[in-house]
């Protein structure tokens, strides 16, 4: 689905004002998401425990419509990781929308993976297995072959029967997208630690996300300093500037900033 925000037109904001409304919210349907609409969002979302960005994604239309939403990041999951990384609260905001997935969970209740299959080259060799005679979809020398969303578990679960823990390591895992094979350098017990953790809720993934913040000097500095581009090159790399992520950033916090 398209993500709902200020400026956004249409049936689909008429829909969302009318379901605020029949929630006691004060709006006119008038199918333009505006200040008001925005803050009636904003106060849905924090009395749901959840994001109050503004932005209404399958997140919130999950709470609209009764949905169980325990397992996802709340307000008040982000206003302690700005305490703890001694940041702006609308900095958190920002990297929260710009850099997470969204949704930190597939619909089946597994938590958001990507596999890579060059990662998983680079990991066997690590532990010393075997590199050659496995289907290129899974182990090569090139990123790709990606089946998406809860499909990519199929590839992991063929992965595993090569080497599970270089399997597990060459995932990116959660809303936050950290990588399997960082499990030690985050203070992880085991990847097969990090990746119970992973199971858990969204908070579990946001604590990742901030230690491996805590743990990159040069990105916990750029995040303290609002220096958008240093920290989209350290989390995004050198393609950051194609896909604008700097851009995105600064944006974010602009708009955060004005109510975080």
């Amino acid at each position: 689905m398209s993500l709902l925000r200020f400026g956004s037109k249409g049936g689909a904001v008429s829909t969302l004002q009318r379901q605020l409304k029949g929630l006691g919210y004060v709006l006119e349907v008038d199918g333009d998401f505006g200040p008001a609409t925005e803050k009636a969002v904003r106060d849905f979302q924090y009395g749901r425990r959840l994001i109050a960005d503004g932005i209404v994604g399958p997140k919130t239309l999950k709470a609209l419509r009764g949905g169980d939403c325990a397992i996802l990041l709340s307000a008040a999951d982000l206003a302690v990781a700005a305490v703890r990384l001694s940041v702006e609260l609308a900095a958190v905001y920002a990297v929260n929308e710009v850099e997470s997935r969204g949704e930190g969970f597939f619909a089946a209740g597994k938590p958001a993976i990507l596999f890579e299959r060059h990662v998983m080259r680079r990991r066997l060799s690590v532990h010393k297995q075997r590199l050659s005679g496995w289907p290129p979809d899974l182990v090569s020398s090139k990123a790709g072959g990606y089946l998406g969303g809860p499909a990519e578990y199929r590839r992991l679960d063929q992965a595993c029967q090569i080497h599970e823990v270089s399997a597990l390591e060459s995932c990116s895992w959660g809303a936050f997208q950290i990588m399997g094979y960082h499990w030690e350098f985050l203070g992880y017990e085991s990847v097969h630690d990090f990746v119970a953790r992973m199971k858990t809720d969204e908070a579990e993934h946001l604590e990742a996300f901030v230690r491996f913040i805590e743990r990159n000097p040069t990105l916990h500095q750029a995040l303290q300093r609002k220096d958008w581009s240093t920290f989209a090159e350290g989390y995004n790399g050198p393609a950051y500037r194609r896909h604008g992520y700097h851009h995105r950033l600064a944006d974010a916090y602009e708009r955060h900033k004005e109510v975080a």
